[in-house]
């Protein structure tokens, strides 16, 4: 089991990859009983995200009626260990009806203007991460003026061009979901940040479906996905780094899981503020609101 330290109050990552585990209910705690260790307990209103990778972890329904009652995500990997599902509580808000009904009926002026400002907020990130590791941005400064409402010229994809070869110092390199290494790590980081924006979503009483700009009708957390992308070089950072120091043995193995989820466990700068990924994604998800409910017009966004 990898579990870092939290934060914060309901800020704890765990990852279920090394041994086989059983996993119940006690005294509205998540038990962690696995063979050759200490039982593991801890409070359910402090577990975040639950990443479950090893094929022999078993669970009680009480685990999952009680995670998704504390508003905790579950992450369910596959025999490759690749994020295959992802459980969300259905009942997040008090208001969420009312809050589903004026996400449905956002028009899409409003949807493409918003993802016009997600998509600048990501390459902007993108630029600063590349001067920061690598002494120039590749010319992505100059492209974020050119995205326009719905980024109707695919500008988000021209930087991902000039983006990837340059930050990985390869100008083969594709990212691709089952590419060669580091995709894999970067598959990870994705798929607990993925859980942690999800989080925020429900909690803010938002239906994850229905997105500003993804629109695949397979894919259940459009939206999550659509506010994810400005935080997306948290994971890249990380995984560069340990990429770096690690190629090329470096694998998706437990000391790779920790440096991601511990990038993921850092602070984030808005408005001059030190804040955890926990705290911005709710506040992200928060500003979604009030523009859908004509009480704000920006949202708010983290500058990495």
């Amino acid at each position: 089991m990898t579990d870092l330290p939290r934060m914060e109050s309901r800020g704890r990552i765990i990852d279920l990859a090394e041994d086989p585990a059983r996993l119940s209910i006690r005294n509205s705690c998540l038990l962690i009983e696995s063979q050759g260790r200490d039982d593991t307990t801890i409070p359910l209103e402090e577990v975040a995200v639950l990443v479950v990778s090893n094929p022999c972890v078993t669970f009680t329904h009480a685990v999952l009626a009680g995670l998704a009652g504390a508003g905790a995500s579950m992450v369910v990997c596959d025999g490759k260990h690749m994020p295959a599902a992802m459980l969300l509580p259905l009942e997040a808000h008090f208001v969420q009806g009312e809050r589903f009904a004026v996400q449905a009926q956002a028009p899409l002026p409003m949807r493409k203007r918003l993802w016009q400002s997600l998509a600048r907020a990501k390459i902007r990130a993108q630029a600063r991460l590349l001067t920061e590791l690598r002494g120039h941005d590749a010319g992505l400064s100059d492209l974020v003026p050119r995205v326009r409402s719905g980024d109707v010229g695919n500008v988000e994809a021209q930087a991902a061009a000039r983006y990837w070869p340059a930050l990985l110092g390869d100008p083969g390199f594709r990212r691709e979901r089952y590419g060669p290494e580091p995709n894999r790590l970067l598959n990870y980081g994705y798929a607990v940040l993925r859980a942690i924006i999800a989080r925020a979503v429900c909690a803010a009483g938002l239906h994850p479906s229905l997105g500003l700009h993804h629109h695949n009708r397979y894919d259940a957390f459009c939206l999550v996905d659509d506010l994810m992308e400005p935080f997306r070089p948290i994971v890249d950072r990380a995984v560069v780094c340990y990429w770096q120091k690690r190629r090329p043995s470096a694998r998706l193995d437990k000391s790779a899981k920790e440096a991601l989820v511990g990038a993921l466990m850092g602070r984030v700068s808005v408005d001059g503020e030190s804040r955890t990924l926990f705290d911005i994604a709710a506040r992200t998800a928060t500003s979604l609101v009030a523009v859908y409910a004509r009480k704000g017009k920006n949202l708010i966004l983290p500058e990495l």
